[in-house]
C-alpha cells in the first residue's frame, strides 16, 4: 500500500491518479489532518499492512526510523515533481515490489537515490 502524506500536493496526487497508482493519504483516507510526524504517523504505519509512506518532510530519513514492517521515502525534490520521482521509484529494479521496500528508508534526489536498511549498517547510494 501507497501512502502519502498530506504534504504531497494537490496536482501531484492528481497526476499519480492519472498514471493509475494507487495510493491513501493521510487525512483523507487513513488517519487525520495535522497528524504529528514521529507521534501519529510512525504508529500509523506500523498499524497498516506493509506501507510505503511518501513524504516531502526530511525528518522521516532517519536511520532510527527502520522498520521491517514500512518503508520511508523522503522525496527530495520540487513539490511540483513529486508524482515523476514516484512513479520513477515504484518502477526502478530492486523497488518494484512491495516486498523488496520493506526495511528501508530512502531518500530520493535528481540524479540519484540513498538508502539504509536493516542489516546494513552504512548508507547505500544510487545513481538513476
Amino acid at each position: 500500500m501507497n501512502v502519502l502524506d498530506e504534504n504531497i500536493i494537490a496536482s501531484q496526487r492528481k497526476q499519480l491518479e492519472s498514471w493509475k497508482i494507487h495510493f491513501r493519504r493521510i487525512g483523507d483516507e487513513v488517519g487525520h489532518l495535522g497528524m504529528k510526524d514521529m507521534d501519529e504517523i510512525i504508529p500509523l504505519l506500523h498499524a497498516l499492512h506493509r506501507p510505503t509512506f511518501f513524504t516531502m518532510d526530511e525528518d522521516f530519513y532517519r536511520p532510527q526510523l527502520l522498520h521491517a514492517g514500512y518503508c520511508l521515502v523522503y522525496l527530495d525534490v520540487y513539490p511540483d515533481e513529486a508524482a515523476q520521482y514516484i512513479r520513477r521509484f515504484l518502477r526502478f529494479k530492486g523497488f518494484r515490489t512491495q516486498a523488496q521496500r520493506m526495511g528501508k528508508v530512502i531518500r530520493l534526489r535528481h540524479t540519484e537515490m540513498d538508502y539504509r536498511q536493516i542489516g546494513i549498517q552504512k548508507e547505500i547510494a544510487i545513481h538513476w
